[in-house]
């Protein structure tokens, strides 16, 4: 027995696995290509990754553009495997983030926070860039679906599902986080019955993969049965030796217990999971004071109102200094203890995933 295919157009990951982008630095070339080898969908994440090109803050713009490039480029030498880009629709430079992705050949766009509803456009003839829009709900899966058909004659390639247990910015008002009709369960169930019908009347494949608190090979296996193709996950793979960011982001990530768990309220209007830090600690309770806005990143971030660039604070927890930053994670990352590399995940979830499938025949 082995863990089935994920099919996301005409590519084929061996593994029904696909890395979440983590932005502002943390997947990168070097954790998408680790992944992608073990035969995965590797993601490199668009937002902010140009945060050490030196002229970042002249131009941001061009700095960005010439990192994911470079990134792309360094994924493609190390495997030959599926890489994607992730790219946020809040993002200022969404559009050129898009079409670096699409010139420099990635496999796969992944598209949340908004919807994605003009990303066909930027297609051509003769690129091969697969599109999967992250939505939170059905309905926003069938808004996309009816949309692309309408304006591209485009069905999306795939849709991953975001659950609220998922780290980072989520797609969620902060009170129903732990409502159960939100968990992502059921949201497979409303987005595979809303795609459906599309499926049927073109005669397609649209898979969904469940994002947000999927941990182990038998989370994979449920999500599955659910109707799930494929799962996406993003705090396991922060724990591993490939992972880009530095050692203290890692560490922060073993060392948390469910009470450094938070749900903090982001400078770009919607809630985030987080582990708590001496910089949060000082944002709630009034020392950090408001600033000028460096970057522009997000379109939905009101600075004026803000106490903190959230673009600088991630970059600083990227680059270990947690005093100055923080660290988005998701909701399980309680369970993490100790730093693995890629391969010992993917064999220990093949292995659960397994031990899983089997249950039921022993019993």
């Amino acid at each position: 027995m082995k863990m089935p295919e994920l099919h996301i157009g005409d590519l084929v990951a061996r593994i029904p696995i696909v890395q979440g982008g983590m932005g502002v630095g943390i997947s990168l070339s070097g954790l998408a290509s680790a992944v992608a080898n073990q035969g995965g969908v590797g993601v490199i994440a668009a937002a902010m990754i140009g945060q050490n090109e030196p002229d970042l803050a002249k131009n941001p713009d061009e700095a960005n553009r010439r990192a994911l490039a470079r990134e792309i480029r360094t994924a493609r030498e190390k495997t030959d495997g599926i890489i994607g880009v992730n790219v946020m629709v809040a993002l200022t430079n969404f559009a050129d983030m898009v079409k670096t992705s699409i010139k420099e050949g990635a496999d796969v766009i992944f598209s949340g926070a908004g919807l994605p509803l003009d990303l066909p456009k930027y297609l051509s003839d003769e690129t091969k860039t697969r599109l999967v829009p992250i939505v939170s709900s059905g309905r926003a899966a069938k808004v996309i679906c009816k949309k692309w058909l309408a304006k591209f004659d485009y069905l999306p390639d795939g849709f991953v599902v975001e659950g609220p247990k998922a780290g980072g910015h989520l797609g969620f008002k902060a009170e129903d986080l732990d409502n159960p009709e939100f968990r992502v369960e059921n949201l497979v169930d409303d987005v595979v019955d809303a795609v459906k019908p599309f499926e049927d009347e073109h005669g397609a494949h649209i898979p969904v993969i469940a994002a947000g608190g999927v941990y182990t090979g038998a989370d994979i296996s449920a999500m599955l049965d659910r109707g799930a193709s494929g799962v996406q996950m993003g705090t396991r793979f922060v724990a591993t030796h490939e992972c880009d960011a530095d050692h203290a982001f890692k560490q922060a990530y073993v060392d948390a217990t469910k009470d450094d768990i938070k749900i903090i309220k982001s400078p770009v209007g919607m809630p985030g999971r987080a582990i708590r830090s001496p910089f949060i600690d000082d944002v709630e309770n009034g020392k950090r004071k408001p600033f000028k806005c460096p970057f522009h990143c997000i379109k939905t971030c009101d600075y004026t109102k803000s106490p903190y660039c959230i673009a600088v604070a991630l970059a600083n927890a990227k680059k270990g200094k947690l005093k100055h930053g923080f660290a988005f994670a998701g909701a399980n990352v309680h369970r993490i203890k100790e730093i693995i590399s890629v391969r010992e995940l993917m064999d220990t979830l093949k292995a659960e995933f397994i031990a899983a499938r089997q249950e039921p025949a022993l019993a």
